[in-house]
């Protein structure tokens, strides 16, 4: 199964939603996200959020629209795309894609980052116009070559052991990176597969392409 989640960042950031569709795609509309994907003609499976960023008329309309919503008080220890992103990982998605996830405020920027780290190696997707984020744990990956994200960079979020980088630019053999380090910024693939691999850490990889 996979699961998109579409929050509720700033609309210009989001990517052309339909190009995302499919049968085996289920759509889950996270507050103000729901809105989102209503304006681009799909009706989310789910929706949760405390709906406190859309007033009362639009909310009874979502109410007859939804097939299931779940609403939650204002107050609570937990995001919306937090609680949304707990319900996608118990249906045990491969696959989870977060949309309106950046943009605005950074301290929902950064949230949404945090939360790559419930997922598997590579499991969870925060996407928008121009970048794909996800996060690895230690060990051997591959990338392939997905042609507009042409850049792609490597982030440390702890200290990095070993990091080796092959088919790609700028390679690397077994190196550390310690945080900080703008090392792996802007690299790009020259075949059409790279593989990074490393001992020990957590690393951010982020596939970007430019603005057109």
């Amino acid at each position: 199964m996979i699961i998109h989640l579409v929050a509720g960042g700033p609309t210009s950031f989001l990517p052309y939603l339909q190009a995302y569709d499919g049968e085996d795609v289920c759509w889950v509309g996270v507050d103000r996200g729901v809105l989102s994907l209503l304006d681009a003609g799909i009706i989310p499976k789910r929706a949760f959020g405390d709906f406190d960023s859309i007033d009362e008329q639009e909310l009874q309309q979502l109410k007859k629209k939804l097939p299931h919503i779940d609403i939650w008080p204002a107050e609570k220890d937990q995001t919306d795309t937090d609680i949304a992103l707990d319900w996608a990982l118990e249906q045990q998605a491969t696959k989870i894609r977060v949309f309106g996830g950046t943009g605005g405020r950074l301290d929902h920027l950064f949230g949404n980052v945090q939360l790559l780290f419930k997922g598997k190696d590579g499991q969870i997707e925060l996407i928008d116009r121009q970048n794909v984020v996800t996060l690895y744990r230690s060990g051997e990956h591959i990338v392939e070559n997905e042609g507009d994200y042409s850049y792609i960079s490597f982030i440390p979020m702890t200290p990095i052991r070993a990091l080796t980088l092959r088919g790609f630019k700028y390679s690397l053999d077994a190196h550390d990176i310690q945080l900080g380090s703008t090392l792996c910024v802007s690299n790009e693939l020259i075949h059409h597969f790279g593989t990074f691999s490393f001992t020990e850490g957590i690393l951010m990889m982020i596939r970007s392409k430019d603005e057109k």
